[in-house]
C-alpha cells in the first residue's frame, strides 16, 4: 500500500499515513486536508500522548486556530514496532 508520508514519533516508532487512510480522513473532515504538515508535527513533539490499548492519540495544541478547536488530535494504531494513522481531526480539549 502507498504512504503519503512515514515518520518517526516521539516514542521511536515509525507512523506511516497510508493513501487509503488519508482518503478516509478528508473525506470525514475535508477540513484536515491543509493540515498534513501539522499533523506530522503532532506525532513528532505531541503536547500529550495517551495510549490506550494498542492506539495511541497523539495531541497537539495550535493556538493561531480558531477556538474552540485548537487541538489537532491524530489517532494511530500500533503494529509491532510501529504504526499507521487511523484518522485525524480538530478537537476543543484533550481528552
Amino acid at each position: 500500500m502507498e504512504n503519503v508520508f512515514e515518520i518517526t514519533d516521539k516514542t521511536g516508532r515509525k507512523i506511516r499515513l497510508t493513501k487509503k487512510q488519508w482518503f478516509h480522513t478528508i473525506k470525514k473532515h475535508p477540513y484536515m486536508e491543509r493540515y498534513l504538515e501539522q499533523i506530522k508535527e503532532t506525532l513528532i513533539i505531541p503536547d500529550k500522548l495517551v495510549n490506550y490499548f494498542d492506539k495511541g492519540y497523539y495531541y497537539k495544541n495550535y493556538k493561531s486556530l480558531k477556538k474552540p478547536n485548537r487541538f489537532i488530535l491524530v489517532i494511530v494504531k500500533y503494529l509491532n514496532n510501529g504504526g499507521f494513522i487511523i484518522t485525524s481531526y480538530l478537537e476543543a480539549k484533550i481528552k
